[in-house]
């Protein structure tokens, strides 16, 4: 397989032949593990998207490079650099793996109430067994900005199990199908920061991309994302720029947790 990188966005992936060793299980849609060139990678063929009652058929490989070229312009590393390619499974999604830090948590389920220090609360609830417990993750620069770039792209699903640790305290988010849609689809683990000002830093990333989606950011995802889908993405940055603050759930109408929440 050769992935071709999208226009306007660094690849950073190797070309060359894909070879996959194994499928990634439990997963809602195809999704294999391999390598290229000696580098390993996760695959995701778009014949293998489970179709979905609110995202249009397809669609979602593109809106993971759409996450990607996102978070690119943010300046803020949050997605590993993903392009659209060509696999034994037909085109898809190709990524670079990440190895996470098997013993960090960055989210986690704890006794009710019992918030380790540098963690912040999120809701109570009961375990599999009844218990009362409590969800919390890290209340660190790394979630703040992870939990902004959701409200962005509108993720539709950022699981606990979809935040990667990295031995140097920096976080990956990965698992970015279900975003973009025009209706608030916002379903995160990382509510703890509602209400919060926006930092200065913060907020040169939201202005380096709300100028962006005006030059060569919006021609790219033009290509990979329906044009209403591109002009409620620029409101959303506006909109958090005009407000300052990181939104509060915009309705009890829908789940605003994704579930399961790992």
């Amino acid at each position: 397989m050769t992935p071709e990188p999208t226009p306007g966005v660094p690849a950073g992936v190797p070309t060359g032949e894909l070879v996959l060793h194994g499928r990634v299980l439990p997963a809602s849609n195809a999704t294999f593990v391999g390598e290229i060139d000696g580098v390993r990678v996760v695959y995701k063929p778009i014949a293998g998207e489970r179709p979905l009652w609110d995202f249009p058929d397809g669609t979602l490989a593109h809106r993971e490079v759409a996450a990607y070229a996102v978070s690119e312009v943010l300046g803020w590393d949050i997605v590993p650099p993903t392009v659209l390619g060509d696999g034994p499974h037909g085109p898809g999604m190709v990524q670079l793996w990440r190895d996470e830090v098997e013993d960090q948590d960055p989210v986690d389920i704890v006794g009710e109430g019992q918030v380790p220090h540098g963690f912040r609360h999120v809701f109570d609830g009961l375990d599999a067994h009844d218990q009362p417990v409590s969800l919390v993750h890290e209340d660190s620069p790394q979630l703040r900005r992870m939990a902004l770039f959701d409200v962005v792209v509108n993720n539709a699903d950022r699981k606990g199990g979809h935040v990667l640790p990295m031995a140097d305290g920096h976080r990956h988010g990965v698992d970015h199908g279900l975003t973009f849609h025009v209706e608030n689809k916002l379903r995160t683990v990382l509510w703890g920061f509602v209400g919060e000002t926006v930092t200065d830093e913060e907020a040169d990333g939201l202005r380096r991309l709300a100028a962006a989606l005006d030059g060569d950011l919006g021609a790219t995802l033009a290509g990979l994302l329906a044009r209403d889908e591109l002009a409620v993405t620029a409101r959303r940055v506006t909109r958090l720029l005009d407000r300052g603050v990181f939104p509060a759930p915009a309705s009890s109408a829908y789940p605003v947790i994704p579930w399961p929440p790992f």
